[in-house]
């Protein structure tokens, strides 16, 4: 799937400004500015740098409320998920800062609570979060392997990044913007939606033209560039495979992404 990605890894910067053919674009209550990340998977540097370009950003436009918005899928794939969950958990403490869930975060916590899970796990990125916290299966890990190793993970896990998994919610709403990690449910509003949809949904929603109620910033189904339609922006852009980490900056009704 992201073999396309490797081939043409230069991050793509879209127009700040794209319009919509709707009476009504899309909008943030005013002086809010919300800056938004999706699917990190593991690769701590690249968002050290990306909360390096938040930083600058806020400290050049000295918004009234800057709010940093994640859309899960912080961990597996990628180098280094124990690093990213302390860069987060830091961030964290920061006051303005929201954080949804991935499927993949459900998938940890399902192995953790079901070592049966583990090498289903390890085909979807498992493997490098076992790592990054020290560990390193066999090639085919036996039951009485699987056990040893998901009770390891859960003792080398520190307390704090199993609350922070524990305490991540599924949506987020401000303005005219809904926030989640996979999509929603044509159809269904808002309030009505089912978790499985909002973590793992895509072809229905990814196919749908119709306007769900407010407009809906995603991830979870890798695109080559940002995409910033009419009824829907998806901004997960593969960074553990393409080295781009997209980062959308919304203020007003205007959205940036780099």
């Amino acid at each position: 799937m992201f073999r396309s990605f490797r081939e043409s890894p230069r991050r793509k910067l879209l127009s700040p400004r794209r319009s919509h053919p709707s009476r009504h674009k899309p909008r943030l209550p005013d002086g809010v500015r919300i800056y938004a990340m999706s699917d990190i998977h593991g690769c701590a540097h690249l968002l050290k740098q990306m909360l390096r370009v938040i930083d600058a950003d806020v400290a050049r436009s000295r918004p009234r409320h800057a709010i940093e918005v994640y859309m899960g899928d912080y961990v597996d794939r990628g180098p280094d998920s124990r690093a990213t969950l302390d860069i987060l958990i830091n961030r964290s403490r920061r006051g303005n800062t929201v954080f949804l869930k991935g499927n993949h975060e459900v998938f940890l916590g399902n192995v953790l609570r079901n070592p049966s899970l583990l090498t289903e796990w390890l085909h979807v990125g498992g493997l490098y979060t076992l790592m990054s916290y020290g560990l390193a299966p066999s090639s085919a890990p036996g039951e009485e392997e699987r056990q040893a190793l998901v009770r390891d993970l859960a003792r080398a896990m520190p307390r704090q990044h199993l609350e922070f998994l524990a305490r991540l919610r599924l949506t987020f709403s401000c303005g005219d913007f809904f926030f989640v990690h996979a999509g929603v449910r044509p159809g269904v509003p808002l309030a009505e939606q089912q978790e499985a949809d909002l973590l793992w949904i895509r072809e229905e929603f990814l196919r749908s033209k119709q306007n769900f109620g407010k407009y809906i910033v995603h991830g979870h189904t890798p695109v080559q560039m940002p995409e910033l339609l009419d009824n829907r922006a998806n901004i997960d852009t593969g960074a553990f495979a393409t080295g781009n980490l997209t980062l959308l900056t919304i203020q007003g009704s205007s959205m940036l992404a780099v």
